[in-house]
C-alpha cells in the first residue's frame, strides 16, 4: 500500500509513544487496564503501510511450567486486532470473535512480534488475522472479528 492510500488512525486520548529503551517510538493505548497491567504491548505502523506488533517477555508472563502463560498469547493477540485495525477504526469497536492455535513456547527474555493484518474489512464488521514469532519461530497463530460500534450522535 502506498502512502498515499493509508489512512491515518483516528486520534486517541490514551495514545502513548515510548520515548526511550527498546521500543523507542513504537505506540501503546493505556485506556484498556487490563493490557497495561498484562503488558506492555507495543505497535508501530511500517513504511510498507504494515503494523507491527510486539512485546518483550517478563517473568510476569510465564505461567508454572516458565513458558509464555497462553492467555497473555490471547491478551497480546486481541491488543494485535486492534492494532492491525487502527487505520480503518473511525469510533470504537470490540472483539466478537477470536480463534487461535498454540504452536510453540516462549521464554522469559524474548521478544514476541506479531505480523498479520486486515483479510476484509465490511460497514460494520472487520476480519483479521496474524502469527506471533520469536524470531523465525512461528508460536501462535490467530484470527478474529471485531465490529465497528456506532458514533454517539
Amino acid at each position: 500500500m502506498d502512502e498515499m492510500t493509508q489512512k491515518t488512525p483516528r486520534p486517541r486520548p490514551d495514545l502513548l509513544i515510548a520515548t526511550e529503551g527498546e521500543f523507542a517510538g513504537w505506540r501503546t493505548w493505556s485506556r484498556d487496564s487490563f493490557e497495561s497491567n498484562n503488558g506492555p504491548f507495543w505497535h508501530r505502523f511500517e513504511e510498507d503501510g504494515s503494523v507491527r506488533c510486539a512485546f518483550r517477555v517478563e517473568k510476569k508472563h510465564l505461567n508454572g511450567m516458565r513458558n509464555v502463560h497462553g492467555g497473555c498469547y490471547m491478551t497480546f493477540a486481541d491488543y494485535c486486532l486492534f492494532a492491525f485495525a487502527a487505520r480503518e477504526l473511525e469510533a470504537p469497536a470490540v472483539t466478537v470473535s477470536f480463534a487461535c492455535e498454540f504452536l510453540d513456547a516462549a521464554k522469559e527474555g524474548e521478544l514476541i512480534v506479531a505480523t498479520g493484518g486486515i483479510t476484509r474489512a465490511g460497514g460494520s464488521l472487520i476480519f483479521l488475522r496474524g502469527t506471533l514469532h520469536s524470531g523465525d519461530r512461528p508460536l501462535f497463530t490467530f484470527s478474529g472479528t471485531i465490529k465497528r460500534m456506532k458514533k454517539k450522535a
